[in-house]
C-alpha cells in the first residue's frame, strides 16, 4: 500500500506490504519532504484554497501545457532507490494551513513571478504552471509505485491519504504503472483514518483474520420516508408521489431539468455518489455551463463527472471497468465524446463513476430509464451543494439548496418538488 498526504503525523509519504491482517512497513519520507505540500503550494500560488482547493488545480491543468515542467522539476529529485526529495531553497513550507504567508520563497517569485490573487483573471502562465505540477505530482507517485513493485513483488495496490483524491494521478497510475488493479479508499483523506484505526486495533487485539471488505461507500446518516414527508410539509412545499419514481426522474433529466436527488444513507468521502447528488443529462453542450453558473456557482473550467452503468462503461471510457468511488480518470473514447459533452473534460477524459444494481438499485434504474429517453446509459453527476457549502444531510439541507439556486426539480425519498 502507498499513503501520500500532505503532513499527516509527520510523515507524508508512507508505503508498507499487507501481510495476512497486518502491514510490514517499507519505507517513509518524512515532513517538509511532501508531495502532498509541494501540490497545495501550487494551489496557494495560484489563487486558490491551500489544503483545500487542490482540485481545481488538477482541473485547471488540462488547459494548459506543461511549459514549466523542466524548471519546476528542479524543485524535486527522484532518488534511484524510490525515493525523491525536495530542494527546500525555494520554498517556505513551515506555513500553518490557515496562514497568509505564502508558501514561496523569492527564488521562486523571481523565476515564476507574483502569485495569482484569488479571483484575478486566469492566464495562461497559471494554466501550465497548473499543467506542470501535475505533470510532476503524476511522475513522482509513478515512481515511488514502481519501486514498492520492484521491492514487494506485489501485483495489487492499495492507494490513500488525500492525495489519492487526485484521480487524473490515479488514472495514470492505473494505466502506466506497475500494478495490475488499484484500490482507493473513497474517503482516503483524513476522515478515513477512522476505518483503518479500527480495524487495525481489531485485528490486533483479536488475532481474527481478514473477513471485511469495503464494497460501497453509503455508511452515513439516511432519513426515512415519514421524516421526509414531515419536513415537505412543514416548510410548506407543493409534492408528488409518482408510482414510477425513477421513471420520473429520468424523464426529467431527459426534458433538460437539473434534478437534485436525495436517496438513502449518505455517502462516505467527498465524492457525490447517487445519495446526495445532482444529476442533469450529458448530452446537451450547454449543460455544463448551465450547472456551473445557475447551481453551483463555481468557476466555469470546472469539469462534471459521469455515473454510467457498470456494465457498459467500457463502451464509453477507454479501459474502464470498475470506478465504483469516482476516484480515476479515464480517457472517452473518440466516438463518445460528441455524444457526451457535458462530462468530457477539455482533455478528452472524464471522472467515471461505474454503478451497479447491487451497490445503489434506485439510482441503477435511473440511469437504465435515462438510457431509453436520450439512448445513452449515463448522467451527470455532480455533488449536493452549492459552492462553499457541505454536501446536503438533512432533507431540510436538500429543500434549501433547491429553493437557493438553479435547480428545476428535487427527488427526495420517493418523493418530487417541480419549481
Amino acid at each position: 500500500m502507498l499513503t501520500v498526504d500532505y503532513v499527516g503525523e509527520f510523515a507524508s509519504t508512507w508505503a508498507g506490504v499487507g501481510e495476512g491482517s497486518t502491514i510490514r512497513p517499507w519505507r517513509a519520507w518524512n515532513y517538509p519532504h511532501s508531495l502532498g505540500v509541494f501540490y497545495s503550494a501550487i494551489t496557494d500560488y495560484l489563487g486558490f484554497l491551500r489544503a483545500s482547493d487542490e482540485y481545481k488545480v488538477m482541473g485547471l491543468a488540462s488547459y494548459g501545457e506543461p511549459a514549466y515542467y523542466e524548471e519546476l522539476k528542479s524543485l524535486l529529485h527522484l532518488e534511484r532507490d524510490g525515493g525523491y526529495a525536495f530542494d527546500l531553497s525555494w520554498v517556505q513550507w513551515d506555513t500553518a494551513p490557515g496562514s497568509r504567508r505564502g508558501y514561496f520563497g523569492k527564488k521562486f517569485i523571481e523565476r515564476f513571478g507574483p502569485p495569482r490573487a484569488k479571483g484575478a483573471p486566469l492566464e495562461p502562465r497559471h494554466q501550465d504552471l497548473a499543467a506542470s505540477a501535475q505533470k510532476i505530482l503524476e511522475e513522482a507517485v509513478l515512481h515511488l509505485a514502481r519501486a514498492l513493485h520492484r521491492e514487494s513483488g506485489c501485483t495489487k495496490l492499495c492507494l490513500a491519504g488525500g492525495v489519492a483524491l487526485n484521480c487524473a494521478m490515479n488514472g495514470r497510475l492505473l494505466r502506466e504503472g506497475p500494478f495490475e488493479d488499484i484500490w482507493v479508499q473513497p474517503a482516503s483523506g483524513d476522515d478515513g483514518i477512522a476505518i483503518g484505526a479500527a480495524l487495525q486495533l481489531h485485528h490486533r487485539f483479536s488475532d481474527a483474520p481478514r473477513h471485511w471488505q469495503m464494497e460501497q461507500a453509503y455508511l452515513g446518516p439516511a432519513h426515512d420516508d415519514a421524516a421526509i414527508r414531515a419536513c415537505l410539509d412543514r416548510m410548506g412545499v407543493a409534492y408528488t408521489t409518482p408510482p414510477d419514481l425513477e421513471a420520473r426522474t429520468a424523464a426529467l433529466i431527459a426534458e433538460g431539468k437539473i434534478v437534485g436527488w436525495y436517496q438513502g444513507r449518505m455517502e462516505f468521502g467527498p465524492r457525490a455518489l447517487g445519495a446526495r447528488s445532482i444529476l442533469a443529462d450529458p448530452t446537451r453542450p450547454e449543460m455544463k455551463d448551465r450547472l456551473n453558473a445557475r447551481v453551483k456557482y463555481r468557476e466555469e473550467f470546472r469539469p462534471f463527472a459521469p455515473s454510467v452503468l457498470a456494465e457498459r462503461a467500457g463502451d464509453y471510457f477507454e479501459g474502464c471497468v470498475e470506478s465504483p468511488y469516482m476516484l480515476f480518470v479515464y480517457p472517452v473514447k473518440p466516438g463518445a465524446q460528441a455524444l457526451l459533452p457535458a462530462i468530457t473534460h477539455v482533455d478528452g477524459t472524464a471522472r467515471v463513476q461505474t454503478v451497479t444494481r447491487a451497490s445503489h438499485a434506485r439510482f441503477y434504474r435511473v440511469i437504465e430509464a435515462f438510457e431509453q429517453l436520450r439512448g445513452v446509459p449515463v448522467v451527470v453527476n455532480t455533488s449536493f451543494n452549492v459552492m462553499g457549502e457541505p454536501i446536503v444531510n438533512t432533507p431540510e439541507d436538500a429543500l434549501r439548496c433547491f429553493q437557493g439556486c438553479g435547480m428545476d426539480a428535487l427527488v427526495v425519498g420517493d418523493h418530487v418538488v417541480v419549481k
